[in-house]
């Protein structure tokens, strides 16, 4: 009898990025019915991996924990636990999608027979793997999507299925019942989310052209604004810019995971480069219009008949810094004019 494949998928945060990471899983799933297909991930990134159907098991490493203690002895203990309960798999293949020295780490250690990454890793995450698969552009070409990139390594391995498709974990009973009475106040008219906080501050759009689109549309359409607690702030600056009605503000009030069903009650959801960007892309529901600013959305954007985004045309765009040293951040911020994406709106609600 021949004995089962067994692949471990190494990609340990972020959110968007293990998003960016399912499509391969998806199609490494479809060649390989029989395998046992398991992901090691960090605890913050974790949400869309546990209890995913893709996958057999799901190690989890405390990186939050670790970080919030600071005990070191512990962490060590905890570290060396993970990485027996890895080996104890007796891998055939370990993939680090990450390519970081983190990752490769764990390449190195897992135990597993073929040790594979592509070619142009960060952080000399190459020198752990023991066969390199020559990625066709670099890691950060700004033309390349990182989903493609991705899906190299699967093609590598024999996978003949190049669609890209996202598999989620299924939604629970309780989470479509919390939803269910957020959204009571919704009316029978199409809903649009705005997500419009991210983590780096140069990713942010302009507050009042998210308020232009919110009074251009309130009278028509359902809006829902999402945001975690701590996007409060910036959402009460939003509303701020007029007296508006028929919203219901939801920041605060979701996890990441009831976000997405969210996602999937709505028509179109509107974000900057964020995680929620890729959540609603990845529950293959609603029209995404995301917004680019410091980053290149030829790397990283919602694509297909159901997404487009924006980006400024300026000259230093995209820098991909999280802090902006010139004078030109106003400037990124404000090439983005909101009626391009009013006119896509009334397209889209005609």
């Amino acid at each position: 009898m021949e004995e089962r494949l067994k692949i471990l998928i190494i990609r340990l945060s972020a959110i968007g990025d293990t998003i960016h990471t399912l499509p391969m899983v998806n199609a490494l799933r479809k060649t390989y019915p029989d395998a046992q297909i398991d992901w090691l991930v960090e605890d913050k990134a974790s949400l869309f991996i546990e209890n995913n159907p893709l996958l057999d098991n799901v190690f989890i490493v405390p990186k939050s924990k670790w970080k919030k203690e600071k005990n070191v002895i512990k962490n060590i203990d905890e570290f060396n636990k993970i990485i027996s309960k890895l080996r104890k798999q007796n891998y055939d293949i370990a993939i680090d999608v990450q390519q970081l020295f983190k990752s490769g780490i764990f390449l190195a250690l897992c135990g597993a027979e073929q040790k594979l990454t592509l070619s142009g890793g960060r952080e000399f995450s190459g020198f752990f793997a023991n066969e390199k698969v020559k990625a066709t552009h670099k890691l950060f070409d700004k033309n390349y999507h990182v989903v493609y990139r991705n899906m190299e390594l699967a093609k590598y391995l024999d996978c003949k299925d190049e669609s890209i498709e996202f598999v989620l974990p299924p939604v629970t009973n309780s989470v479509k019942v919390k939803i269910d009475e957020l959204l009571k106040p919704l009316k029978k008219r199409p809903t649009m989310v705005i997500a419009p906080a991210t983590t780096w501050e140069t990713k942010h759009w302009e507050n009042k052209y998210w308020a232009s689109i919110i009074k251009e549309f309130q009278e028509r359409v359902n809006i829902v604004i999402t945001g975690s607690a701590a996007d409060e702030n910036l959402v009460k600056d939003i509303l701020l810019y007029g007296r508006f009605k028929n919203i219901i503000n939801l920041t605060g009030k979701t996890n990441l995971i009831e976000l997405a069903e969210v996602f999937r009650r709505a028509d179109v959801v509107i974000a900057p480069d964020s995680g929620s960007a890729q959540i609603a892309w990845a529950v293959q529901k609603p029209f995404v219009i995301s917004v680019f600013t410091s980053t290149s959305k030829n790397r990283t954007a919602p694509f297909g008949e159901k997404a487009i985004s924006f980006a400024p045309q300026i000259t230093c765009h995209p820098c991909h810094k999280k802090k902006c040293f010139s004078k030109n951040f106003e400037l990124c911020k404000s090439k983005i004019e909101y009626y391009e994406i009013i006119k896509i709106l009334n397209e889209l609600f005609k």
